[in-house]
């Protein structure tokens, strides 16, 4: 029997008398090629991201056959070198609501789009600073955190262990690159500073290697607190765990790591959606998958409270001040109204247990202390939705 989880239930009681209402949204992806590793032990899902949005629709639905309210889901995968602007008009045809997975130079093109200047996007996959900075536009609002906010979360939590002597290693990716920027604003961010840093740049089989050439790349860091990664491709940072010159605590990408969402997190009712998403998927739930059922559950408790589906009433609804999203984590998560940012705890996690879950105590912040990880409104440059 599918039960109808606590904060789905409150909503149907509050909203009143049913009203018919129905909301179409189309997810969106772009499939892009993905660099070569040295494991395949950990293929990403086919239906990475996707599979949240389902899960996402069926919580929307189990709440809205209470309350007569209709959601039907269209998802399109455009291929590698196919046209997704045409893709993406043709899904605007349609509906105003967008889940966009995809790289984001293309979230902006499609954002940018005439046909969407009367749409609201969800980013699910684009985890950029830019976008929430510089390059926001008021028609996107991001339900994946930013690196800043993944490493900001991690950076609070080397403050509170006093791990201050630090050293990197970074990846060449571009998401590598960007995730290792991150790291270093946020150790500034927080009083923190790198001793040293070294790039990967090799492409051996560390399968056979790694107990050799870790030993010997990581000895001349001398001593440290913590040796941090930045590997998001997940190319080399699973051989740098336990061979190490120096026997110490490995952190970022690998190892005790910032995520939007994990496994391991089972407090807040949090076991209560992993067990839906894995009874109805057949797998783990991914950050991807949560940041799309983010997205698909925000439009869902917007029409709930307002029973509306009209794009000004949804979108003004979610940017306002009593606009709550139950999602897991411990607290209500809103959106920033300054730049789109759904604020929402960050667990850190290695792969049996949580260790921490952000913004931990004693970072204060004036407003919410969940505005300690990311672009706070000073730090951000979006002007898009003034």
């Amino acid at each position: 029997m599918h039960r109808l989880p606590l904060g789905l239930c409150a909503a149907a009681l509050l909203a009143g008398p049913a009203a018919a209402v129905e909301l179409s949204v189309h997810y969106l992806r772009q499939d892009v090629p993905l660099p070569p590793t040295l494991s395949n032990l950990a293929p990403l899902p086919e239906d990475l991201g996707m599979a949240g949005a389902r899960v996402g629709l069926d919580d929307n639905t189990t709440t809205g056959k209470f309350l007569g309210h209709t959601y039907t889901l269209e998802i399109t995968e455009v291929a590698e070198g196919e046209d997704l602007l045409a893709a993406a008009r043709a899904a605007l045809a349609e509906t105003p609501y967008l889940l966009v997975d995809a790289p984001a130079a293309d979230l902006l093109a499609i954002a940018d789009m005439p046909e969407a200047a009367e749409a609201l996007i969800f980013n699910v996959a684009a985890a950029d600073v830019a976008l929430r900075d510089a390059e926001c536009r008021a028609n996107v609002l991001h339900t994946l955190p930013s690196d800043a906010m993944r490493t900001d979360a991690l950076a609070q939590l080397l403050v509170l262990k006093r791990w201050d002597d630090l050293v990197l290693i970074s990846g060449t990716y571009p998401v590598d690159v960007a995730y290792a920027d991150a790291l270093r604003k946020s150790l500034r961010k927080f009083g923190l500073s790198l001793e040293a840093e070294k790039t990967w740049a090799f492409d051996a089989d560390m399968r056979r290697n790694a107990s050799q050439e870790v030993p010997l790349f990581t000895q001349d860091f001398g001593d440290y607190d913590a040796l941090l990664v930045a590997d998001e491709v997940e190319d080399f940072g699973r051989y740098i765990l336990y061979n190490t010159w120096q026997p110490r605590p490995v952190a970022g990408s690998e190892g005790l790591s910032p995520r939007t969402w994990s496994p391991v997190v089972e407090q807040w009712g949090a076991a209560q959606l992993q067990s839906r998403f894995t009874d109805t998927i057949g797998r783990d739930m991914e950050s991807k998958d949560y940041a799309a059922w983010a997205a698909m559950r925000s439009l869902g408790e917007a029409v709930v409270r307002t029973s509306a589906a009209d794009l000004p009433t949804l979108r003004s609804y979610i940017l306002g001040d009593t606009f709550e999203l139950a999602g897991f984590k411990g607290r209500p998560l809103t959106f920033r109204p300054w730049n789109g940012q759904l604020r929402q705890p960050i667990p850190i996690v290695h792969p049996r247990a949580l260790v921490a879950q952000a913004p931990l105590e004693g970072f204060l912040h004036q407003r919410t202390e969940l505005d300690t990880l990311g672009l706070d409104e000073p730090e951000s440059a979006c002007t898009a939705f003034d």
